[in-house]
This record gives C-alpha cells, structure tokens and sequence, in this order.
C-alpha cells in the first residue's frame, strides 16, 4: 500500500491487513476430555453457545420474524473469569460438567480476527481506484514494475493481481484465443469474393500500414493498449480491408470495361478519394466523443488514428501493390 500511496492518480487506497485481537485461547486435558468423552470440538460448542448462543426458535411480530437466542446472561459472558461458569455435556456421564475440569487453563494470545482466503489460501489485499480521468490500465503499468521490485516474498508465498488488472488480463486471453478465427474468416471472405489469390494479398497487405497510426495515437495521447483498444484493432482491420475491397473492386471494373490497366488503376484510386476519405471522417468523428472517457479511450484512439493513416496510405499503397503484383506497364494499351 506504501507503494501505491507514493503513485499520482491513485485513490481509495487500502488494505485489508488489521491488528490482531486479543484471545482466550483454552488449552484442553485431552486425558481428562477422553475420559468424560468429550472433543475438542465439544468444548468449542460449548463455549460458543455459552457466549455467543445458540438458535433455538423464532418469534413472529407483526410482520417480522424475530430469533430466540438461548446463551449465559450478560453478567456471566462479559469478564474473562466467566469461563470458569462454563458448563459442557458429558455424554459419558450424561450430565453437565464444569468446563474448568477438562481445560487446564486459558491462555491470551494475539490472533487475527477476522482470516481471509483467496481460492482457500490465506491472502492479504491491497487496492486502489484511478483518479478521474486517469486510466486504470496506464496506473497499473506504474504500480506493477514498482511492486514486483520492491516486495521480497519468502518461499511459500506468491504475488498475484486481481481486480481490473486481472479481469482485463482474462478477457485478453480469452478475445487472443479466438482472434485467429476472426482474422481468417476474413481473409476468407477476400478469397471468396476476388478470383486472383494475389488481390487478396495485395488487400491484406495494405493493413499493417494501420499500425503506425496506432502506435503514434496511443503514444501521443498516452493511452496503452488494453482490452478495449484491441478490440478497436480488430474493428480497424474490417474497416481497412473494406477501404481497399472498394478500391481493387473498382480497379477490377475498369480494367474488365476495356480500359488500359495503368489508366484503370490510377482513374479508380483518383475516383474513390472522396468516398473513402469522407468514409474515414465519419467514423473518425463518431468515435471522436469516446477520447475523454478512460473506459474507451484506448478503442478511441486505435480507430482514429489508425484509419486516417491507413486511409491516405492506402490510397497510395494499394494502386503500387497492384501495378507490382500484376505487372502493369505504363505504355499498355486498352
């Protein structure tokens, strides 16, 4: 928690490590217990329904239910030497002993109050929440490295994180698992709809060129690459692939209408600025609102500046990869 304290941005910071209680602790005559045939867990019994008591009924008034506690009164529950007052069954003998014959005494100890477990091992936690305006993603890249550095853990003992780190850690892996599926349903979309195996690589070629927008908005507006942003990155890819189907569909068009192949490549990427172009600016400005959210910004900025690059690359990348992958001269004729 000191670590994260030091950490700007943080709020709400705590942990749940308390200070340790004060305990009776009985130290049972097992030779004694036996011989009266009483266990451990007797005596335990025995004292919680002495001091904290058990349920025996429930009353009904009016509208509610109320339940009936039978335990000691308040002036045999409230001092320590009560527990000499303390009464257990002998099932051997069958009747009521004094505690005090089968407990030699009691001990007081320091023990944690309240035990908590994480998957049924002992944990303690320490939290924070991001300030307003600060995204969670980009604290906890801060905190990790800090903590990991600073913390010795003996052997026995492990480090694990939780909370929105660990969530957004298993949804990655769960969105990285099935990601390979989405980009081949894709690229067999392309396969289907071009008849040249060498236009779909001329397409899928053009995509990388969305990763330098990418990487220049996230690094520019300081945002990292989380979950949300790669699901941007792969809206982005479907918006990539569309931009260059429409200009080797219209490539295609002209070429089969008998025009020369440099006229048709260069007339096709010419007519489909505007469109392509103002197709960008309208997603570029709908998602433009999401920026000042920390939730969404990352998502934001993947589709913003990664279609306007990729866009005006495209318009370039994709009529050169066509001249080369086909072998257009400029001297052809129609």
């Amino acid at each position: 928690a000191k670590i994260i304290f030091a950490q700007e941005g943080a709020l709400a910071i705590k942990d749940n490590w308390r200070q340790q209680v004060k305990t009776l602790l009985p130290t049972i005559n097992e030779a004694a217990a036996r011989r009266v045939g009483l266990s451990s867990g007797d005596i335990a019994r025995a004292l919680q329904e002495h001091f904290s008591g058990s349920l025996i009924g429930v009353l009904r008034e009016g509208d509610e239910l109320r339940k009936i506690i039978f335990r000691a009164a308040k002036p045999y529950r409230l001092s320590p030497n009560a527990l000499k007052t303390v009464m257990v069954y002998s099932p051997a003998l069958k009747q009521s002993i004094p505690i005090t014959q089968v407990v030699d005494r009691f001990e007081v100890v320091f023990e944690d109050y309240k035990v908590r477990r994480y998957n049924r091992s002992l944990a303690l936690t320490a939290q924070a929440d991001p300030a307003d305006g600060v995204n969670a993603d980009a604290l906890f890249a801060r905190i990790k490295p800090k903590v990991e550095e600073h913390i010795d853990l003996p052997a026995g003992y492990g480090l694990e994180w939780r909370g929105q780190a660990g969530n957004s850690a298993d949804a990655k892996g769960g969105l990285m698992s099935t990601l390979p599926l989405g980009y081949g349903a894709m690229i067999l979309v392309v396969l289907f709809l071009f008849p040249f195996v060498r236009q779909t690589l001329v397409i899928w070629m053009a995509v990388p060129l969305s990763l330098i927008g990418v990487v220049f908005g996230l690094v520019n507006m300081h945002s990292p690459m989380d979950f949300m942003g790669l699901l941007g990155l792969l809206s982005l890819t479907g918006m990539m692939v569309k931009n260059a189907i429409v200009l080797v569909d219209e490539t295609n068009a002209q070429i089969n209408s008998g025009k020369a192949r440099m006229d048709a490549v260069i007339d096709s990427a010419v007519s489909r600025v505007r469109p392509v172009v103002l197709g960008m600016l309208t997603t570029v400005l709908g998602v433009a609102p999401l920026v000042v959210d920390p939730f969404f910004k990352s998502l934001a900025v993947v589709i913003m500046f990664g279609l306007s690059f990729a866009t005006l690359l495209t318009l370039i990348f994709i009529p050169v990869l066509y001249t080369i992958f086909f072998g257009v001269k400029n001297n052809e004729v129609g």
